[in-house]
């Protein structure tokens, strides 16, 4: 299957009522897509292995989502291979006051993976021009020049920030990823019962995720129009079916692969030098009684 299909082209205006969130392509179900999944997971161990002793790349994963779209879980299935060692995870949540006091591109800048790692944001900078354009009291309660808070140029500005900003990383050698999981808001609103009908799920709900419903369409307008202009071709989106979890874990997988495999990886090349002094110490671990 090409899941190229789910890639945000360049310059492309986005409109989400266009991308089916329920669609699972030539699987007819879960079962089907099972083994299709173990393999990219043991292709992605393989590839971060070689990625972690290349230690020239680095490759940063950001979701993005509605409440109940199914991150966590996609983080924790399709990363489920991975060494812990070359891989790390950060959940960005409301900005501390250390944070505040700081750019809106700080707290995940300080946090994108060093060479040989995948790092994983759940939630990211986006946050700053998708919550915060929802609720505009949030920028205007933020220690921001005044300028800044009325200017009605605000997203523009942030959109092109954000692209200049994933340029550098590129530039550096640290490849950008972008996945909006596309749930509907009637799974969302499933998920979210059955996280009400289950105790033991209770922890990871409160009123106010069902109170955001309200504000579907601001965000889904906000998404649109985000996805749009920083979508790039080195720093691309990719607008992932959520309805069915197992197979938004088949898709990320996938794509994740296979951008791996684009990288040029492989093992650091031997010295001769090094090689005489694996031969010499060959000798002498076989030397002894």
């Amino acid at each position: 299957m090409d899941y190229e299909k789910f890639r945000i082209a360049e310059g492309k205006k986005l409109d989400l009522k266009n991308h089916q969130t329920d669609f699972t392509g030539d699987y007819k179900n879960k079962a089907e897509a099972v083994g299709d999944l173990e393999r990219n997971i043991e292709r992605l161990a393989e590839l971060q292995d070689i990625l972690y002793a290349q230690n020239v790349h680095a490759l940063l994963i950001i979701f993005q989502a509605m409440d109940a779209a199914g991150k966590d879980g996609a983080i924790k299935n399709v990363m489920s291979g991975l060494n812990p060692q070359g891989c790390q995870v950060f959940s960005f949540k409301q900005p501390s006051h250390e944070e505040l006091d700081h750019d809106f591109l700080w707290r995940c800048a300080k946090n994108t993976p060093e060479r040989g790692r995948l790092g994983i944001f759940n939630r990211s900078y986006y946050e700053e021009v998708l919550v915060v354009r929802v609720h505009p009291a949030i920028l205007q309660s933020q220690p921001l020049p005044a300028a800044v808070k009325n200017d009605k140029n605000i997203w523009q500005k942030r959109f092109g920030q954000i692209r200049s900003f994933e340029d550098y990383l590129e530039e550096n050698g640290i490849h950008v990823l972008k996945f909006f999981l596309n749930v509907s808001k009637e799974e969302q609103k499933r998920r979210f019962l059955a996280r009400i009908a289950e105790p033991e799920k209770n922890w990871k709900f409160s009123a106010s995720d069902a109170r955001e419903r309200g504000f579907w369409d601001d965000y889904m307008k906000a998404y649109e129009e985000a996805i749009s202009a920083t979508s790039t071709e080195k720093s691309p989106w990719y607008v992932v079916p959520a309805d069915k979890k197992w197979f938004t874990r088949v898709a990320v997988s996938e794509i994740l692969a296979q951008k791996l495999e684009s990288l040029d990886l492989h093992y650091p090349k031997v010295s001769e030098q090094h090689r005489q002094d694996l031969l010499k110490a060959k000798e002498l671990l076989e030397s002894e009684s």
